[in-house]
């Protein structure tokens, strides 16, 4: 596909995360909460695979395009709500980056990877979804995972070692590598949780 037609996808996507009305602050200014989420992947992605094709460039840009639309508070407050939320955002990300991609001139095949990769589809056997996953476990621990802490201070080190290892077994080797090699910044005081958590005795 054309760089004029990935180029006006991402400025589509950019757009409807833009509607978020929910703000974060970064560097001292404020950004639409998915706006900004978008753009740490995309940045994310370039550091990580830099070689990355249209297709997975955007699906990392729309992972959680306009989130907000499907809020957790429209499901039971219990272990199942949660998951049948997370599994629904999964379709509704996807079919909305697809959407957009088809609009601008992508092939259907192309949709429907990104479709594919958002919807996190076969995580260990597609690449894709794989590297999506990467990218936003990468994202979680350098951007995230501290403002996750400083709401849940009652959380004690055996449950932050949890989540730690769950957010890691998600990633691949090589993911783990680019961490443990220096290139993400890590949160602060969990540093020495995430050692812990990734090299247990």
């Amino acid at each position: 596909m054309t760089q004029a037609a990935y180029e006006q996808a991402v400025i589509l996507i950019d757009q409807a995360n833009s509607e978020d009305p929910n703000v974060e602050t970064a560097e001292g200014k404020e950004f639409p909460k998915e706006l900004l989420y978008g753009q740490r992947m995309s940045d994310m992605l370039g550091r990580y695979k830099s070689d990355a094709d249209h297709v997975m460039k955007l699906a990392v840009r729309g992972q959680h395009i306009q989130r907000w639309q499907s809020p957790r508070s429209n499901y039971p407050m219990n272990r199942q709500g949660y998951h049948k939320w997370r599994r629904d955002l999964y379709v509704f990300h996807a079919n909305k980056v697809a959407a957009i991609m088809t609009k601008v001139g992508f092939k259907e095949d192309a949709a429907l990877r990104a479709k594919l990769a958002v919807a996190k589809v076969a995580m260990k056997s597609n690449s894709d979804t794989q590297l999506l996953e990467d990218v936003a476990g990468l994202v979680f621990i350098e951007h995230y995972m501290m403002k996750f802490a400083e709401k849940h201070p009652e959380y004690s080190e055996e449950k932050w070692i949890t989540i730690i290892q769950k957010t890691w077994r998600k990633m691949s080797a090589q993911a783990h590598a680019f961490v443990l090699a220096g290139n993400v910044t890590l949160p602060g005081v969990l540093t020495p949780l995430i050692f812990k958590a990734v090299h247990p005795k």
